[in-house]
């Protein structure tokens, strides 16, 4: 698995176990976000195991990553935080974390959450979010 896409992955499931439920909706999200990176089923699968395994989530490193990937994990742990229509304050505590980590002010989460939806199917207005994202940058 590349680096970036793991890394990717993994704070998804760790933001997914942040509230002490791995939901379906969560799980399949998450394999969704993996297949359209080229990742196998059984990397996820190993991956999910080892988060699950572990007593408390470790730190991810991001290696240097452009505005526009950055941009892709915050949404991405956004909405994955809202697909399960529970928010709860470990998975907004957990976001805004990575949030800081991506090089974003926390706030960041609160301001993106409000437009970006827990259906993929509905889609965001991407442009404007990035735009308002940009604003938070560290």
């Amino acid at each position: 698995m590349v680096d970036n896409i793991k890394a990717h992955l993994q704070s998804l499931v760790q933001l997914a176990l942040a509230d002490h439920k791995f939901d379906r909706e969560e799980q399949v999200w998450i394999y969704s976000i993996g297949k359209a990176n080229k990742v196998k089923e059984k990397d996820i699968d190993d991956l999910i195991k080892s988060e699950m395994a572990k007593k408390s989530a470790e730190p991810i490193s991001f290696s240097a990553l452009s505005f526009d990937e950055r941009f892709e994990y915050l949404y991405n742990l956004i909405q994955l935080m809202k697909i399960d229509n529970e928010v709860f304050l470990s998975e907004i505590n957990y976001c805004e974390g990575l949030a800081d980590m991506l090089g974003f002010q926390k706030a960041v989460v609160k301001k993106l959450s409000a437009r970006i939806y827990s259906d993929p199917s509905i889609t965001s207005d991407r442009e404007l979010l990035k735009k308002q994202a940009k604003t938070f940058e560290k």
